[in-house]
């Protein structure tokens, strides 16, 4: 049975392009993580999944799996409709999965339990997810243990948008350092090529700076003598 979309889809959709994290390349944070949950769970399958608007894709997997599944047979789209775990003992004894290719076929699955990837903003991007080919449960420390680890996987995906973001700012800052030629008298700058200009024109030209021009108080007695600027609201 197909999962039906979260009555968020659309903010949920828009949260994870923010992340740039769809179609990149296999990452050993992320692939740490999903050892520990399978290590953990003693489950020969784990994956970090993320549901897109037609598929589901996987950044990191350990066991024999494939790279992506169409969204209609994914557990995770299941999954993300929910704050907390998804626990599947017996996948052919479920209504939802009973006919589902992933079950009725390779890999088999027969057990599944995924924590949803929730972002701070309650956006669930996809889960953490491990998977057996016998029925089975997790006990309460390897339930435990798997909502810690989907935690870590979104503060390390939250780290990598940070600084992504960072060094694109970074990347477009400018800075003006080393001597500038300034005349003493009227304090025209001498650029590069050896014209003088105004301070405001050559700042401009070399940071990302921009001017709104007033007086001070000096330069207002001295052009408009007796009149007294109004004060600030």
């Amino acid at each position: 049975m197909q999962a039906p979309l979260p009555d968020n889809e659309a903010a949920r959709l828009e949260a994870l392009r923010q992340y740039r994290i769809l179609d990149t390349a296999p990452e050993q944070a992320f692939d740490d993580i999903t050892k520990l949950a399978a290590f953990i769970c003693g489950a020969p399958i784990a994956i970090m999944s993320l549901i897109d608007r037609e598929r589901q894709w996987f950044k990191s997997r350990i066991g024999e799996i494939g790279a992506e599944t169409p969204r209609e047979q994914a557990f995770c789209a299941h999954t993300i409709l929910q704050s907390h775990m998804l626990e599947v003992e017996d996948a052919r004894e479920d209504g939802r999965f009973a006919d589902n290719p992933l079950v009725t076929g390779n890999p088999n699955i027969r057990f599944y339990a995924g924590q949803p990837l929730l972002t701070a903003n309650g956006h669930a991007l996809g889960s953490l997810c491990v998977i057996d080919r016998h029925p089975r449960r997790l006990s309460t420390k390897q339930r435990t243990c798997l909502e810690s680890l989907a935690r870590l996987v979104m503060t390390t995906l939250e780290l990598r948008r940070v600084s992504s973001e960072l060094a694109a700012a970074a990347a477009n800052i400018k800075t003006l350092s080393g001597m500038l030629p300034i005349c003493g008298g009227c304090k025209k700058i001498r650029n590069d090529g050896g014209y003088w200009k105004q301070v405001e024109s050559y700042i401009v030209e070399h940071t990302d700076a921009t001017f709104s021009h007033s007086l001070c108080p000096d330069c207002s007695e001295k052009y408009f003598p007796g009149i007294k600027p109004k004060p600030k609201a």
